[in-house]
């Protein structure tokens, strides 16, 4: 079982399907001037939290290597585009400075690894919430030739949602838990978009790999490395090169690079659909990326048509109108007309009412 992901995990189904600005990471398309306000990206390795106060640890290498048994491959959690995950022991910071489990992101040698590392490190940083992966610290060292960039987070006992919805967790999600995934996901999209005093964050790559769960089923958003800034006042969107993962990018986003709240959205909506399928997106190989919604839309809230695509794992445990609001909320995140879709607010509302509803029907 893989305890941790890294949220850019390749292995996951939808994996080999990951798209990359590569070097380019947070430039605009030829011709196009970017209208965000990113990080600045410091080449030292220096965290740039623009006078922010954090709590961030600075570790040392020689600290990690102790953590995590010189990264030994027993310890070895997950894969990701950033590089190994493995799971550590370190002393805690604050009183009574117990021991806890950390995982430890090391990144490798590419070149789209500082900007991830920095943007991680700047967005967590800054960013604190209960339904976010905790960044406990960061390692920046130079030796010779090669720089060595991690990463330390909280310990997620329970993995990715990926993992479990996938059919490799030997574990089975009750759709009262996937319901609460979902309330704990839309409240930190919400947060991002809305609940941020100086800016909105769009966090670009929101999928299932990127929400990792605790000892208690409570969902947390992971891997910060593509978040961006939303436009300034006055802007209607930022252009970009375009990141994420197809299958959960939105159609006018991969076809114009232009950026909003909105896209973040989308995902919400295939997210939504892998929760009652229990199945991915599915993608076509080496075919240019639709624009229109997948093919296997939950068909659950048409009149008279059983429910050929929920996901057989469920059995009959769930209350069928709980299931056809869930449907109702996906079709609605995933309007061509980004304008038409809802809000995370709105969305979050709409989640809730299915939650009450699942409690309200008996089985």
């Amino acid at each position: 079982m893989r305890l941790w992901s890294s949220g850019d995990a390749q292995e996951t189904q939808s994996g080999e399907n990951y798209v990359t600005a590569h070097s380019h990471f947070d430039q605009g398309p030829p011709g196009a001037a970017s209208t965000s306000r990113s990080v600045d990206y410091i080449s030292s390795g220096v965290p740039n939290l623009n006078g922010r106060s954090t709590t961030l640890r600075e570790f040392k290498l020689a600290e990690l290597n102790e953590a995590t048994k010189n990264f030994d491959q027993s310890t070895k959690i997950g894969q990701g585009g950033f590089g190994s995950v493995h799971l550590g022991v370190i002393k805690g910071s604050e009183p009574p400075f117990d021991y806890i489990q950390v995982a430890v992101k090391r990144g490798k040698n590419d070149p789209n690894v500082p900007r991830q590392w920095q943007t991680e490190v700047d967005c967590l940083g800054k960013i604190q919430h209960p339904n976010l992966v905790k960044l406990i610290g960061y390692c920046y060292e130079q030796h010779g030739n090669e720089s060595h960039r991690l990463l330390v987070y909280e310990y997620m006992a329970n993995g990715s949602l990926d993992h479990h919805l996938s059919g490799k967790s030997k574990q089975h999600i009750s759709w009262p838990v996937r319901l609460n995934i979902a309330r704990d996901a839309a409240i930190c999209l919400k947060y991002l978009h809305e609940g941020m005093r100086d800016n909105q964050i769009i966090f670009r790559d929101f999928k299932p790999s990127n929400v990792l769960l605790d000892e208690n089923w409570n969902a947390k958003l992971s891997d910060c490395g593509f978040v961006r800034e939303g436009p300034q006042e006055g802007r209607s969107h930022v252009s970009t090169l375009v990141v994420g993962t197809t299958g959960y990018a939105a159609p006018e986003y991969i076809q114009t690079g232009r950026l909003t709240y909105k896209i973040d959205v989308w995902s919400y909506g295939i997210f939504l659909q892998q929760l009652i399928t229990g199945r991915p997106p599915a993608v076509q190989k080496n075919s240019e990326i639709k624009s229109k919604c997948t093919g296997w839309v939950c068909c659950c809230t048409c009149a008279g048509k059983p429910n050929t695509t929920v996901d057989p794992k469920l059995g009959n445990e769930y209350s069928e109108r709980s299931m056809q609001k869930i449907s109702f909320v996906a079709e609605k995140c995933l309007v061509r007309d980004p304008n038409l879709r809802p809000t995370m607010s709105e969305v979050l509302v709409m989640v809730t009412e299915a939650i009450a509803l699942q409690t309200q029907q008996p089985l």
